[in-house]
């Protein structure tokens, strides 16, 4: 049934970042939000109304992730990136089965929903498990299919595999269109430029999001950079960048190559977590932000970061831009926020989610302010408020959760999966990856 969901604060994410006091979101029985707006000029409405407590905004929505991995967390935790993918990651993603990588989705897409994130952009294997953990818990996410070009792993079979799903069950599905297809070749130092070319021009006829990893190492794409300039160079002369494509990580760019993403249209997935974590380096937020390339955040996978929490990654966003910067209103509160959420719609080429107005999908979070952070009150004034969300509250006071209307979190937990049994599965397979 429809439903109000009646707040003293209301946080939609719109361009401004705007703060509505005392204020409702009106949630169809088709899942979708019909209504944002001050109560006391809320349209006549007929379905339940719930009074909450706290703030109200859109479900947060994570731009690049390997949620899987739950189950290698911890492992080479110390080794920078290139060494901890050939020496930790690889050797055990080898050994993983399909139920594996299922079993670590449902514990992550769990997690990413307790810290308020509804959507996740995914790029890993066994695609049928992840969409089926996905739909279990109830959350949201853009499934790249991982391709990649390796030693009885050729990249032909994996990249028609998503040609002929996308085809059969169509770009999305789901209750809520919870999911969406697409492609995830891996990087252009695993795969030769035609290739992704070729891969470039199936998601496009298609519409879906090509994902790829680009200039995450300083030392990971030293051939490409030789031979083209520059990955993003290299990606533009082999057609990649004229449909939706999503750059992770994308830090050793020059303004040339911010240039060449602004003209196409290209998102980028900021990592800050994963990236300090693994020595990666520090993007250049600001100027990708100053040229009008569209941004939003990603955890990475939780064994490089090694948390799902993305307000985490906003306000560590701020942070390494303000001290790049050495300019502390380099990154307001408010734009780390909207990084969070209508920037990362924006980044996957996505306008039905990441705010909370009329037509888009009713994913909302529900924060509890009784908690010191917001020991000033809710009443206080919209950048202090904003301020004690983002600095100082962050992911903790995530209390309820509904992902197309559908409430997947009620007081910190989840409605759909007992989670001490998702902990145990992911313990288990983690226990015979070490073995």
């Amino acid at each position: 049934m429809s439903l109000r969901l009646h707040a003293p604060v209301v946080l939609p994410c719109d361009p401004t970042c705007g703060v509505l006091r005392d204020a409702v979101v009106d949630l169809s029985d088709d899942g979708r939000i019909t209504h944002t707006g001050p109560a006391a000029t809320a349209p006549a409405f007929d379905g339940e109304v719930r009074k909450m407590t706290g703030i109200l905004m859109p479900g947060l929505v994570n731009t690049h992730a390997h949620s899987p991995m739950t189950v290698l967390r911890g492992l080479g935790g110390d080794l920078p990136l290139l060494r901890w993918l050939r020496e930790a990651m690889w050797p055990a993603e080898a050994k993983m089965t399909p139920q594996d990588s299922g079993a670590g989705m449902l514990l992550g897409a769990v997690e990413m929903l307790r810290n308020g994130v509804t959507t996740s952009a995914e790029m890993y294997f066994h695609g049928e498990n992840l969409v089926e953990s996905v739909l279990a818990a109830g959350s949201r996410a853009v499934v790249g299919l991982a391709v990649l070009d390796l030693p009885g792993m050729p990249w032909r079979p994996m990249a028609d595999a998503v040609d002929k799903w996308i085809d059969a069950d169509g770009l999305r599905f789901g209750p809520g269109e919870r999911v969406e297809l697409g492609y995830g070749p891996h990087s252009a130092y695993m795969l030769a430029p035609e290739v992704l070319g070729e891969i470039a021009a199936s998601a496009r006829s298609r519409g879906a999001l090509t994902q790829i990893h680009v200039a995450e190492a300083p030392d990971e794409d030293e051939a490409q950079r030789a031979s083209h300039g520059s990955v993003p160079r290299l990606l533009e002369q082999a057609g990649v960048l004229q449909g939706r494509v999503l750059s992770a990580h994308s830090i050793h760019l020059s303004p040339e190559d911010i240039a060449i993403y602004a003209r196409h249209g290209v998102g980028v997935a900021h990592c800050p977590g994963s990236n300090t974590k693994l020595a990666s380096g520090i993007a250049p937020l600001r100027a990708y932000l100053d040229a009008g390339v569209p941004v939003g955040l990603g955890t990475d996978g939780p064994a490089s970061n090694d948390d799902l929490d993305l307000f985490e990654e906003a306000r560590l966003a701020a942070l390494l831009a303000r001290v790049s910067a050495m300019d502390a209103s380099v990154i307001r509160a408010s734009d780390a926020l909207l990084l969070a959420t209508r920037g990362g719609a924006a980044a996957l080429g996505r306008d039905d989610i990441g705010v909370l107005e009329a037509g888009r999908w009713a994913d909302v979070v529900h924060i509890d302010v009784d908690d010191p952070a917001f020991a000033t009150g809710v009443d206080a004034p919209d950048d202090q408020l904003l301020a004690n969300l983002v600095w100082a509250s962050g992911s903790r006071r995530v209390l309820d959760v509904w992902v197309a209307g559908e409430q997947v979190v009620a007081g910190g937990e989840s409605t759909r999966v007992d989670r001490a049994e998702a902990q145990a599965a992911v313990g288990a397979v983690s226990a015979r990856l070490r073995a």
